[in-house]
């Protein structure tokens, strides 16, 4: 089995993309913080000290993924051409889901943006908010769907 990070000699090194054909790609993932009741009431009526949590995790969100290749290893650094974030809380009160979304027209995928983004988005409420609840967990932060490519689209199934 190779290893496409490594090369004959067992070295690190970036998948050489040169040849590949740049087409649109997408990747959208999903991730989730659980905290308690009062924490996302606190959150839904702006009362937590720092400010509008959803819109500082988006902005937040947003820059990590254009920060992706200073983070991860080897990652290419890529145009991306849209990234959007919905925060919205579940039926349950006490979680929220966010969903990211990547598009680049470019000669690899833009995965590993739309999980950066996703974490980093989760990471900043949780810093906002974690004064008031220091148990809440973030988790289930999972591709849900990509495309373009040689290897063409993924669909996680339910």
């Amino acid at each position: 089995m190779s290893f496409s990070h490594f090369d004959e000699k067992g070295r690190a090194k970036m998948v050489d993309v040169t040849s590949k054909a740049v087409t649109e790609r997408t990747a959208i993932v999903e991730g989730y913080i659980e905290m308690k009741p009062e924490t996302l009431k606190m959150i839904l009526n702006k009362e937590i000290a720092k400010g509008d949590v959803f819109q500082v995790a988006r902005l937040a969100g947003i820059m990590a993924a254009k920060m992706t290749p200073h983070l991860i290893p080897l990652c290419h650094p890529l145009p991306l051409t849209n990234v959007e974030i919905e925060i919205e809380p579940e039926q349950t009160g006490t979680t929220v889901k966010i969903t990211t979304k990547v598009k680049t027209s470019a000669q690899t995928g833009v995965e590993m943006e739309a999980m950066v983004a996703t974490s980093l988005t989760a990471l900043t409420i949780y810093d906002m908010c974690k004064a008031v609840d220091k148990e809440m967990t973030i988790k289930e932060i999972k591709l849900i769907y990509k495309s373009g490519g040689k290897s063409g689209e993924f669909k996680r199934r339910a």
